[in-house]
């Protein structure tokens, strides 16, 4: 019979193992510890392999006191119950220092060693933003640091899907043996979402390199790939077309001003590469590359592209006129183009009549975020194309640039449009709109 002296903790005592197993998905690593303290139940429940399929473990330049207790439970618990490990993210701190790098370089070596040793299911790494070419990275620790990672990666090649190397920052011989290592055993890799954006240093011509083109070319299931336009060429096209045509869904391309980006890469290598893999989309990320003689020679007709991004990131040149690549390059993808984002400083250049014919001309398009100088009738216009259905959007983000210092007219008139629109935007919409204020 059961004991009503204490209902509460009989209700707990009885409760299933499935249910204990979700409440503890929800606790950190602390909370947990304490929980495994409560009686032999709670303890079992805690060695279920369901709860330690995912780690996140985050290093701090200069940790307190309770994110040293932090990292180190972290790290207790991923070696064990390693063997479990499916989803393993490392999470660095920005900037960093040569304490620091010799310091995480000790500690992922002994965790990588072991978890080669215990763990035969990782599916997915993610370890971004090493910045190997800082400066607070000595050489020999740099060295040490791909070393072990190569080696790792090596074991775990036969069942890892997915691999985040964004942001390595490696020099060419590290970053294609990084990639070697993942085909090492078999000749040929398996992964299927790999992020190789800024993955090499700044100012290396990527697709020059016979090593890079003889790494990619072991890769046979690629679903996912995200790079930095660098590595772009017409071999590399070639190679993915004869790999992974079956496998390609999708190609994340950041062209970042400070990265090579002036190499010559043709619209029938694309189009061989589109007709391959019929389920390709393409998503470019422009950061500071806003001349229109550089986007045309990148943007080509061929290309299957789903989202343009074009960011200035507050940087300003009188030689970014926008007008022609909202008139004459954007549109060429009027029957494919799903997502737009402009970010960028125009105060030379109206574009309100440019954006909306854009807008009614893609027809696919349901993304639109602004950031620009623009009228806040744009806004009144926008939203009536949409109420009419002359377009599909369903997210509209505009922030309205303006150098008066007083916004209080502007701002009323965007509430005035937003009452108008209020059956719409509330029912259909993801939407934002506001004025900012430019010096």
């Amino acid at each position: 019979m059961e004991d009503s002296s204490n209902p509460e903790q009989s209700s707990w005592a009885h409760l299933p193992d499935v249910c204990l197993r979700n409440i503890f998905r929800w606790l950190d690593d602390k909370d947990r510890s304490q929980a495994a303290l409560v009686c032999v139940k709670w303890s079992q429940v805690m060695y279920s392999g369901s709860l330690w399929r995912c780690r996140t473990i985050a290093f701090y330049n200069r940790p307190s006191r309770t994110q040293v207790l932090e990292l180190q439970r972290a790290l207790f618990y991923a070696k064990k119950f390693g063997r479990y490990l499916e989803h393993l993210e490392i999470k660095l701190p920005n900037p960093h220092g040569t304490t620091f790098t010799q310091r995480f370089q000790m500690v992922m070596r002994d965790l990588l060693s072991h978890l080669g040793k215990c763990n035969d299911h990782l599916v997915s790494l993610s370890i971004q933003y090493l910045q190997l070419e800082r400066y607070f990275w000595r050489s020999v620790v740099r060295a040490q640091f791909v070393k072990h990672l190569a080696t790792f990666l090596e074991r775990m090649n036969k069942h890892l899907e997915c691999l985040n190397l964004k942001g390595a920052r490696a020099t060419l011989d590290d970053g294609c043996e990084l990639l070697n290592s993942l085909s090492c055993l078999t000749n040929q890799s398996f992964v299927s979402k790999l992020n190789i954006e800024d993955f090499f240093g700044l100012h290396l011509h990527v697709y020059r390199s016979t090593l890079f083109h003889q790494a990619m070319s072991k890769f046979h299931s690629l679903a996912i790939l995200s790079l930095s336009y660098s590595c772009l060429s017409d071999e590399l096209l070639d190679i993915l077309r004869e790999h992974s045509a079956h496998s390609l869904s999708t190609l994340n391309i950041k062209c970042h001003v400070h990265d090579p980006h002036e190499q010559v890469v043709w619209g029938m290598s694309w189009a061989k590469l589109a007709k391959s893999a019929p389920k390709l989309t393409v998503n470019f990320f422009f950061e500071r590359v806003l001349k229109h003689d550089h986007l045309a020679r990148i943007l080509l007709v061929d290309i299957p592209v789903s989202s343009i991004s074009l960011r200035s990131c507050y940087f300003n040149n009188p030689e970014w006129i926008m007008r022609p690549t909202l008139t004459s390059l954007i549109p060429a993808y009027h029957r494919v183009l799903q997502k737009l984002t402009l970010e960028f400083n125009n105060d030379c250049e109206l574009l309100d009549e440019e954006l909306l014919q854009l807008t009614l001309a893609c027809k696919r398009l349901s993304y639109l975020k602004v950031w620009a100088y623009l009228s806040v009738t744009f806004m009144e216009r926008l939203l009536q194309n949409r109420a009419e259905g002359k377009c599909i959007l369903t997210t509209i983000k505009v922030r309205i640039y303006t150098t008066q210092q007083d916004t209080t007219e502007e701002d009323q008139l965007l509430r005035s449009i937003y009452r108008r629109f209020k059956y719409l935007i509330d029912s259909e919409l993801n939407y934002f709109a506001t004025t900012c204020s430019v010096d």
